[in-house]
């Protein structure tokens, strides 16, 4: 934001309102201050054409390990979710 000029939240608010994105201050402070834990495409389209960047210039990503998932023993089937029925034509 400073790179921009941008030195308060409150400046940060109208030029996301002017590209159809209407947060309140306190949203638009925890998005510059904070790490938010979502985020709109659109809010984000915005942000990369006020600041004049890409997305990767927004958001650090990085790989977190996590569980193996399970797998599959032998007699011992993987669940599964339940098809949906289809009814197609006039069946007597």
């Amino acid at each position: 934001m400073a790179a921009h000029g941008i030195w308060k939240t409150t400046e940060l608010r109208p030029l996301l309102g002017e590209r159809g994105i209407e947060l309140s201050a306190a949203q638009v402070y925890r998005l510059a201050t904070g790490t938010p834990e979502r985020l709109s495409l659109a809010t984000l389209a915005a942000l990369c054409d006020i600041f004049d960047c890409t997305p990767a210039d927004l958001i650090e990503t990085s790989a977190v390990a996590g569980a193996p998932a399970p797998k599959a023993t032998a007699g011992r089937p993987t669940a599964r979710r339940p098809r949906r029925a289809r009814i197609t034509g006039d069946q007597q």
